[in-house]
């Protein structure tokens, strides 16, 4: 095996496919990415028996093979070297790669002993890459931590039509995105879950081009795929029955209001300050204004007012600071709409680019406030 690459090429290619290299690999062969030099340029691989990548870089080739090497320093070895062309050769049990003045040589394992990678399934229909991302980050910082729980680790992906829908929760907080596709058939239907960390990471990597989803059609394989610009990926599925969530965000609001979303983050992130840890942020809202305290001891208190629009009975209302502002950050819009029904009652949160303009339902926030001691 012989090729030629451009580093930046190099880097970026090895970078995608150790997303999915496992922290502890359940045998040494899945530490390491498979090359595969061939006619048409390089391949790049990893695998850890739940998601897979697969990169294809423009190389020139002289001599075609395979290889198996640590994932972890090839990646390590491609960020470090200098901007010039890189050259890979494969002699015994070594690779060689060498980069101007710049030499390393890495340890083969044995290819033929690396797992069959999964097949990707036939395409489905494709996405705006960068609208996809966004919502996939807008909805994952819901999901759950709380491995007791994997089902809410994951973040549930309903498609119907020319419509995706992605849903998140941990309990006390739940979030919705809408996002617009181009399917190959109008009438797809489909539920799937993913763990949140790998569709954000997958999201995040494969960029602002368009993508390509791959839902497989057959009921013995729990797989979906992503493709885009040559990079390929593929995740298990997750078992479980996702809760009905839907049904919690409120039909409507008996209280509205309305605040300027960077204002609010900054007043949030400063009263907070004071806030110990497991306690809440309170916001007092009243016509024409929102008052945030925090600090219930007698060494630190903070409090400030700004200006809002409200809609109905005064109401106060407490809640997590780092959810609050999770939400109010996810919104990425210039205004939020508060839409209440009890103190006590979970909170909407949807976006408004003008304090008058109409609410975009595209991404909604419900966040369940803390209990306020009388």
């Amino acid at each position: 095996m012989k090729f030629t690459v451009e580093r930046d090429v190099l880097a970026d290619g090895v970078a995608w496919v150790s997303r999915a290299l496992p922290l502890r690999p359940p045998v040494p062969v899945l530490a390491g990415v498979l090359i595969e030099a061939t006619a048409t340029g390089v391949k790049l691989s990893s695998f850890d028996y739940e998601v897979s990548a697969r990169g294809e870089l423009d190389a020139t080739v002289e001599q075609e093979g395979t290889a198996l090497v640590s994932g972890r320093l090839l990646k390590e070895i491609s960020q470090a070297l200098p901007h010039k062309p890189v050259h890979f050769s494969h002699e015994g049990s070594k690779v060689h790669v060498t980069c101007g003045a710049s030499r390393f040589t890495l340890a083969t394992m044995p290819a033929d002993q690396y797992p069959e990678l999964p097949v990707l399934p036939d395409p489905s229909g494709v996405v705006d890459g960068a609208e996809f991302d966004q919502a996939v980050a807008q909805v994952s910082v819901a999901a759950s931590k709380d491995e007791t729980l994997p089902v809410l680790t994951g973040v549930r992906m309903e498609i119907e039509g020319d419509k995706i829908s992605l849903l998140a929760t941990d309990r006390y907080r739940l979030a919705l995105r809408e996002v617009s596709w181009n399917p190959r058939a109008t009438d797809i239907s489909a539920i799937t879950l993913l763990r949140a960390k790998t569709l954000s990471d997958t999201a995040k990597a494969l960029g602002s081009a368009e993508v390509t989803l791959s839902l497989s059609t057959e009921s013995d394989v729990n797989l979906v795929g992503f493709s885009s610009g040559g990079r390929v990926s593929t995740s298990l599925l997750m078992d479980g029955d996702y809760p009905e969530v839907r049904r919690l965000f409120p039909e409507e609001s008996t209280s509205t209001a309305i605040v300027d979303t960077t204002e609010l983050v900054e007043a949030t992130r400063r009263v907070a300050l004071v806030a110990e840890r497991n306690s809440s942020v309170r916001l007092a809202f009243s016509e024409g204004q929102v008052t945030l305290d925090a600090g219930h001891s007698e060494d630190a208190q903070a409090s400030e007012a700004l200006e809002a629009t409200l809609q109905g009975e005064d109401i106060t209302v407490a809640f997590n600071p780092q959810y609050l502002l999770d939400g109010l950050n996810a919104l990425r819009a210039p205004f939020v709409r508060f839409g209440f029904t009890h103190d006590t009652k979970p909170v909407e949160f949807v976006g408004l680019a003008e304090a008058d303009a109409p609410v975009d339902s595209g991404f909604r926030y419900l966040l369940v406030p803390i209990r306020i001691a009388s």
